[in-house]
């Protein structure tokens, strides 16, 4: 009970920034109804910059208008499903804004996907129109899906000349994919976003949008069987969310912001903290189609950045890069880092570079992104912070689901108003992850934390990661910050072998840096981990790689590696 009460008690609330709330109102308002009204208040002013050409909210209204009247003269009725496979875009938010304003539903597909996983997507979604980048447009047509509309769009639509003459320039790994040749545009009824955009007229239809029942978005995330499921996020959830991140940095001022947005729209981190909430805000959104880190650090130069949201394996990369110190890191309201686990190395190798702090944070695709940030001027080196506003968080047993006390890791339970209704089409999933405890709604994150006595949360290790040896249970997560200290070492990824002994031992697959490669022995790697980590937590079996598989955020992908152990 003791434990319980702590949780409930939410410690961390007197860690909070002065003026910031432990709740805030979420009104029940669609995503569009907000959109508009910010559109309308901020109307002469960029909403984007795009390589250059500043598009207004005027003008952005005015096209997402005329996209959703499009999209209902195309047969999109209230609930269908759009998918959205773009690059960072104009068209990607006015795709986005007007499926929702013409009652659809959308699931954002990654750009990288093969075929295949668009296949399963556009199928699983129940997706019957996409929205593509007319270059990505051969892998939808080997899916094979029995799509009723295609609509295709062009990078250089709204670029600037200068840039269009040399379109392929911001396309990075991209340019080398070829767009369909206008005559099988024609001969396969092919729809051109800009064609919709011009013949149609700001004229969208009257849709009527129950906030917390109507599904906004369908983003699909990893399941335990491998394949991505996708999370039924309501326009509440999103809000929700967008909302209480608002609160809980209270330096943002409304429209007043430029917001550079290098992380992909089609993940939830980027689609919500940096075009939602910055949309929300009357924010300028500076869009990249790839991160080329010298046109983002000139562009934040030139255009006055005053924030930054990245990943951690930008910041190893930055904290190391030449051009690094032409902008002053210091004037940013704010540096946050998400998606993965940010490594204490990184952390002081950076503030030794810039001077500044990063803010670490973390969510999931199922807390429409965002569950705990460490609080403005309080952040804990290690720590992924507190709850925002509105958020309650328990650590468990993961095997009995008992309350634990400070101090001891166990798996991190949430709720809250940005929470998911579910997984689409998983019952058997919904039912495995949302679980009512003391007449509330958690979700189990699967994620293995430990809180401290004033209320922040450490993480561990992902539940499925967690190695068993000799009874023991090790942490990959520890094993791999170990490894990032060791000054030949680039990055590492740790896991279980099964060992009928043992029960698993201990593997490092790890990458050196380059000019360590060859040069670096498995004894010398292991002979480091002894020095530096208890003895039954020290790798059994080291492996040198050129490269790890990584996710689409760039961080390790265990699932691979994994998937990888099995086959062999």
């Amino acid at each position: 009970m003791e434990a319980k009460a702590k949780y409930h008690e939410r410690p961390w609330l007197k860690f909070y920034h002065e003026g910031v709330p432990a709740n805030v109102e979420i009104p029940e308002r669609s995503l569009p109804e907000v959109f508009d009204e910010v559109a309308d208040k901020y109307s002469s002013r960029a909403a984007m910059i795009f390589y250059g050409n500043k598009i207004s909210f005027g003008k952005l209204r005015e096209e997402v208008d005329r996209f959703a009247t499009a999209l209902h003269e195309l047969g999109i009725q209230k609930g269908d499903k759009v998918a959205l496979y773009l690059l960072n875009s104009p068209q990607f938010i006015i795709a986005y804004f007007g499926s929702l304003k013409a009652g659809a539903t959308l699931t954002p597909i990654s750009p990288v996907y093969t075929s295949i996983e668009v296949k399963h997507q556009l199928e699983d979604s129940e997706a019957k129109s996409i929205v593509c980048q007319d270059f990505l447009y051969e892998n939808v047509e080997r899916a094979g899906a029995g799509l009723k509309n295609v609509i295709l769009t062009g990078i250089g639509e709204y670029l600037p000349l200068s840039k269009r003459l040399a379109g392929k320039s911001v396309l990075g790994r991209y340019g080398k994919m070829e767009a369909p040749s206008p005559q099988v545009i024609e001969s396969r009824g092919l729809h051109q976003f800009q064609k919709l955009i011009k013949k149609y007229p700001p004229n969208p239809p009257k849709i009527e949008i129950n906030a917390k029942e109507d599904i906004a978005v369908l983003p699909y995330t990893g399941g335990t069987t491998g394949l991505p499921r996708g999370a039924v996020l309501t326009h509440y959830n999103l809000l929700a969310c967008g909302m209480q991140v608002q609160a809980f940095w209270p330096t943002f001022e409304e429209g007043k912001e430029v917001v550079p947005a290098l992380l992909p729209f089609y993940h939830i981190y980027g689609q919500v903290v940096v075009m939602l909430n910055g949309l929300i805000l009357g924010a300028t959104l500076i869009l990249f189609t790839t991160p080329d880190l010298e046109e983002i650090l000139s562009a934040m130069e030139r255009y006055g950045a005053t924030v930054f949201y990245s990943v951690p394996t930008a910041y190893q990369f930055l904290k190391d890069y030449d051009k690094t110190d032409r902008f002053n890191w210091k004037g940013l309201k704010m540096i946050t880092s998400g998606a993965d686990t940010l490594h204490e190395s990184t952390v002081k190798d950076w503030e030794r570079r810039t001077g500044a702090k990063i803010i670490e944070g973390y969510g999931l695709t199922e807390c429409s992104a965002v569950s705990h940030v460490n609080p403005l001027g309080r952040p804990k080196v290690g720590s992924f912070g507190v709850p925002i506003p509105n958020v309650g968080a328990a650590v468990v047993n993961h095997e009995t689901g008992e309350y634990l006390p400070p101090g001891e890791v166990g798996e991190l339970l949430i709720e809250g108003p940005n929470i998911m209704k579910g997984y689409w089409r998983r019952p058997e999933d919904t039912r495995e992850s949302l679980i009512e405890l003391d007449g509330r709604t958690w979700l189990r994150t699967g994620d293995l934390v430990r809180m401290d006595d004033e209320g922040y949360f450490f993480f561990y290790d992902r539940k499925k990661d967690l190695i068993k040896y000799k009874g023991y249970s090790v942490f990959a997560r520890e094993i791999e910050e170990v490894l990032h200290q060791h000054p030949k070492v680039k990055t590492a990824g740790v896991l279980g072998v099964p060992d009928p002994d043992v029960g698993q031992l201990i593997k490092a697959i790890v990458v050196l840096e380059t000019d360590a490669r060859g040069k670096v022995a498995e004894e010398e790697i292991i002979k480091y981990c002894e020095e530096n980590l208890a003895h039954y937590k020290v790798p059994k079996i080291v492996e040198f790689r050129g490269e790890l598989p990584k996710t689409d955020v760039g961080k390790v992908s265990h699932r691979e590696l994994r998937e990888e152990l099995e086959e062999e």
